[in-house]
C-alpha cells in the first residue's frame, strides 16, 4: 500500500500537526450488554496508538466513529457515551462527546478545542447520509465534517483513516471525507493491511486456514480464493453442517443452508485435498448454554439434535494439520463458545494456532467472533502474530476485493 501514513502527518512542517484540526475515523464498534456496558473493549484498545500520538503532537483531535446498525436516526441505546468514557480512561485524558453528528453542539465544540483535546462525534449513522448510496448526500456529509476540522484561516485540517473495520464501505465518513482533506493511514489500518499483505502474497508454507462461523455463503469467497493457496482449509462452526450434509449425513436440526449444499459439493470435489471437516460434533437438544452436550460422529448426528461444537477428535485432527503451519489464518469461531459447554472446539483450535505460533509460525486472528473468543476464553493475546479488528474489511481484502476506504488513500 503506497499511502502516507500517520508518521508522514506527524513530521510535515516545522511544528507537525500542533494547533491543526485532525479528523480520525476510528472504530469503536464494540460490543454492548443489555445494560449498555462495554462486553470487549478491543477496538477501543486498538485505537488508542493513533489517537494519543495525535493528541500528545497538540493536534485538535476529531474523531469519529459508529455503533451498532441504527436506522439514520439517533437511539439512545446506540449513544458513543460509553464509549467515550471507555475512551478517555485508556487514553488518559478527558474525551468530549459532541451531542449530535455535524449539528450545533459538533460545531461549538470542535470550534472550542484546544491543542491536545479530543472530541468524540456521536454515532455517525445517526445520519442518514453516513450510508447512502447517493453519493451527493454522502459528499454533503462529509464536508460537513471536514469543516469541523478547518482552520480558523480557512486552512484544511487533516484526515488520518483508522479504522479498519469499516475500509470496505463507500461510506462518507470512511471514503468521501477522504477526497476532500490530504489523507493518512492511521497506525492500525496500516498494520492491518500489512498483515493481509503477508497472507496474500508472501505466505510462507504449510498454510493453514481455519474457517468457521454460521455461514458458508459468508465465506464462500474466501475459500474458493485461499483453496488455491493454502496447503489445508479447516472448516468448523455452523457452516460445517452445510458441507456434512453435501456428502449425504443427515445433520439433524443443526444450521444449514440448503441452497448452498451444491455448491459445497463442488468444493469439496474440486478441493478435496486441501479441506478438512471435523470428525465428530457436540450436539444437544436445543439451543442453549443448560442443553445437555453429548458427543457423536460427525455421521451420527440423531434426529433432532443440533450440533453446537466440533467434538474432540476433530480437535486432535486439527492440531495435528496446524501443528507444522508456517502460516495460519483464522475466521469464525468453532462452535457456541458463549456457552461453557460448547466451547472446548473453539479453544482447543485457539490453542493449536497458539501452539504453532510459539514454534515461529505467523497467525492472523481475522477479526470479530474470533478475535472475542480469544478475549472471552481468556487465552493470551500474544500468543497470535496478529488479531484483526475487521472481520468483514479481512475476509473481503482476502477475497481479492478493492476496499474503497484503501482505494481513497492511495489517491
Amino acid at each position: 500500500m503506497t499511502v502516507k501514513t500517520l508518521a508522514d502527518l506527524l513530521a510535515e512542517g516545522s511544528e507537525g500537526v500542533a494547533g491543526r484540526g485532525v479528523l480520525v475515523r476510528s472504530d469503536l464498534n464494540v460490543p454492548l450488554d443489555d445494560e449498555g456496558n462495554i462486553t470487549d473493549p478491543g477496538r477501543i484498545i486498538a485505537s488508542v496508538p493513533t489517537l494519543k500520538a495525535l493528541a500528545e503532537a497538540g493536534a485538535k483531535v476529531v474523531v469519529t466513529a459508529h455503533l451498532g446498525r441504527p436506522k439514520g436516526a439517533p437511539d439512545p441505546k446506540l449513544s458513543l457515551a460509553p464509549v467515550a468514557a471507555a475512551l478517555g480512561e485508556k487514553l488518559g485524558r478527558h474525551v468530549q462527546l459532541a451531542g449530535d453528528v455535524v449539528g450545533t453542539d459538533a460545531l461549538a465544540r470542535a470550534e472550542g478545542l484546544t491543542d491536545g483535546d479530543v472530541l468524540l462525534l456521536e454515532n455517525i449513522r445517526f445520519d442518514p447520509r453516513e450510508t447512502s448510496k447517493d453519493d451527493a448526500e454522502r459528499l454533503a456529509l462529509a464536508k460537513a465534517l471536514a469543516a469541523l476540522v478547518e482552520g480558523a484561516d480557512g486552512s484544511p485540517g487533516a484526515f488520518v483513516s483508522d479504522g479498519f473495520g469499516v475500509v470496505h464501505r463507500k461510506q462518507a465518513s470512511v471514503y468521501d471525507v477522504a477526497t476532500l482533506l490530504p489523507h493518512y493511514a492511521g497506525t492500525l489500518v496500516a498494520t492491518e493491511v500489512q498483515v493481509l499483505e503477508q497472507l496474500t502474497s508472501s505466505t510462507e508454507r504449510p498454510y493453514a486456514v481455519v474457517l468457521g462461523g454460521s455461514k458458508v455463503s459468508d465465506k464462500l469467497a474466501v475459500i474458493e480464493n485461499l483453496a488455491t493457496k493454502a496447503d489445508s482449509i479447516v472448516i468448523g462452526g455452523g457452516m460445517c453442517f452445510t458441507f456434512l450434509a453435501a456428502q449425504g449425513v443427515s445433520v439433524g436440526t443443526s444450521l444449514l443452508q440448503e441452497e448452498m449444499i451444491d455448491t459445497c459439493k463442488r468444493l469439496l470435489d474440486t478441493y478435496a485435498d486441501v479441506i478438512h471437516l471435523p470428525v465428530d460434533i457436540v450436539v444437544a437438544d436445543r439451543f442453549a448454554a443448560d442443553a445437555e452436550p453429548e458427543t457423536v460422529a460427525s455421521d451420527r448426528i440423531p434426529d433432532g439434535k443440533m450440533g453446537l461444537d466440533i467434538g474432540p477428535e476433530s480437535v486432535k485432527r486439527f492440531t495435528a494439520l496446524l501443528s507444522n503451519a508456517k502460516t495460519v489464518f483464522w475466521n469464525g469461531p468453532m462452535g457456541v463458545f458463549e456457552f461453557p459447554a460448547f466451547a472446548a472446539g473453539t479453544r482447543g483450535v485457539a490453542e493449536a494456532i497458539i501452539g504453532a505460533t510459539e514454534k515461529g509460525a505467523f497467525s492472523v486472528v481475522g477479526g470479530g467472533d474470533s478475535a472475542a473468543a480469544v478475549r472471552q476464553l481468556g487465552l493470551a493475546e500474544d500468543g497470535f502474530s496478529h488479531i484483526s479488528t475487521g472481520g468483514g474489511a479481512s475476509l473481503e481484502y482476502l477475497e481479492g476485493k478493492t476496499l474503497p476506504g484503501i482505494e481513497v488513500l492511495e489517491s
